[in-house]
């Protein structure tokens, strides 16, 4: 059973850092392009980051261009998504996905599996 877990979240004020990990069990992580998505209470999920199986090619949204550094460690089954300079606005629940064979980046109906997400709350 592919399984995709979230870890790292919390509450920090503006202009902290925190970094959140995704590790995934029953599959072969090597082969899945994996993604973190965001989403604030009355608003869409919005994709923030993307990674294709090596690590090589990254996708990041405008939002949080030059402040979040998705990365990979195939060895540990783990994605990692570093965020620094955090605003208020990045608070949300963070979520990450994993499509098999998938490149850096997708659309949200690509992502077969998804993890159950946690939560980021940047006080300012």
């Amino acid at each position: 059973q592919v399984q995709l877990v979230e870890s790292g979240g919390g509450l920090v004020q503006a202009g902290g850092s925190l970094r959140l990990s995704c590790a995934g069990s029953g599959l072969t992580f090597s082969q899945y392009a994996v993604g973190w998505f965001r989403q604030a209470p009355g608003k869409e999920r919005e994709y923030v980051a993307g990674v294709n199986w090596s690590g090589g090619s990254r996708y990041y949204a405008d939002s949080v261009k030059g402040r979040f550094t998705i990365s990979r460690d195939n060895a540990k089954n783990t994605v990692y998504l570093e965020m620094n300079s955090l605003k208020p606005e990045d608070t949300a629940v963070y979520y990450c996905a994993g499509a098999r064979y998938g490149t850096y980046k997708l659309r949200r109906d690509e992502y077969a599996y998804w993890g159950q997400g946690t939560q980021v709350t940047v006080s300012s």
